[in-house]
């Protein structure tokens, strides 16, 4: 009997231990892409690792930020993922606090502009993609920005619009191709605008120009290097070009809420994303570019994402404060010489 009362208080004990462990819980606030590839890399391990829940939130940066400045006051993530310019945005409105990155075991392993992003202390790269142009090499030859608009290749271009993700990266590296490399990208859209009708379109979605390069209606489109994969596909001789002016690109990262009841957690979290491991299991899955230089990847994904020292080196993105404090001129300036 003694042996039964005894069994039944070890079971309490560790039912009760288990109970306690699930209430611990982090909540995330992430991207709505590859969500079933994060799920089997990141988020049930981590679970598994530190015996919690994980709540994950999904949507566009624009709903996630609002919903953390709606419950600002009592907040209901924990960490998020949001583009540089994004992490600024929660700066100024004061949503996120500074990391502890001496909590970060794998901080030292990052690349250098995955390090401090915004020069802030506020966040920390994960994932970063070059964009450049992808062009058909028996048409043209590609060593500049500038190349797009000259008069034997222009009205085989396609073009971003300046309100996607890649409009303003492209447009600042024409810029700094013409020498026109002002913060209001006012000279590269002004040269675009001159060019508009003989541009084949103004692309909002990248998997539109997959179809338009098989038919041979455009021979190059400025891209980032996630949507490189399908064009690699066509029977068709198309490089990725590395002008003199250099790549741009962009960069998501994390951020700590501020006032979050689950920081030491979330830092957990962050650091376990940030592992070699992790970062080359995504890198592999063709997920995320990894931001851990430690990651190695056969050819074949190399070829696929954004990947090594160099090109990280070679990244001229534009600066977060640049991009918040530019958007609405930018759009503007758009639809006033080149239209919709």
């Amino acid at each position: 009997m003694k042996k039964v009362i005894l069994a039944s208080g070890v079971a309490l004990m560790l039912g009760m231990g288990a109970a306690h462990a699930q209430e611990k819980t982090l909540t995330i606030s992430v991207y709505a892409f590859a969500q079933d590839e994060f799920k089997q890399i990141v988020y049930d391990p981590f679970e598994k690792l530190c015996g919690c829940k994980l709540v994950v939130e999904t949507g566009n940066s624009v709903e996630r930020l609002a919903k953390m400045e709606a419950n600002k006051a009592n907040p209901v993530v924990d960490m998020a993922v949001v583009s540089m310019a994004d992490a600024l945005a929660a700066t100024r409105s004061d949503l996120i606090e500074k990391i502890d990155t001496s909590k970060l075991s794998n901080f030292d392993k990052l690349y250098d502009l995955a390090k401090d992003p915004n020069g802030d202390g506020m966040s920390v790269g994960y994932t970063f993609y070059a964009t450049s142009i992808a062009y058909r090499t028996d048409k043209m030859k590609i060593e500049s920005w500038a190349d797009l608009l000259k008069p034997e290749y222009v009205e085989h271009v396609a073009f971003p619009n300046v309100t996607t993700n890649q409009g303003p990266p492209a447009l600042y590296m024409l810029g700094q191709a013409l020498g026109k490399d002002s913060p209001d990208l006012k000279g590269a859209i002004e040269a675009l605008g001159e060019k508009k009708d003989e541009i084949v379109t103004f692309y909002v979605k990248s998997s539109q120009l997959v179809q338009l390069m098989q038919q041979e209606e455009i021979w190059a489109a400025p891209i980032g290097r996630f949507s490189w994969a399908p064009f690699t596909k066509l029977d068709l001789p198309i490089g990725w070009a590395t002008p003199k002016e250099g790549q741009t690109g962009g960069m998501n990262v994390m951020v700590l809420a501020k006032g979050s009841k689950n920081q030491e957690l979330a830092l957990q979290f962050m650091d376990f994303w940030l592992s070699t491991e992790v970062q080359a299991k995504l890198a592999e899955a063709l997920v995320d570019s990894p931001a851990n230089k430690e990651v190695k990847v056969s050819d074949q994904v190399a070829n696929n994402i954004t990947y090594g020292q160099e090109t990280a080196e070679s990244l001229k993105l534009i600066p977060s404060d640049v991009a918040l404090d530019n958007r609405d001129a930018w759009l503007s300036e758009w639809n006033a010489k080149v239209g919709q």
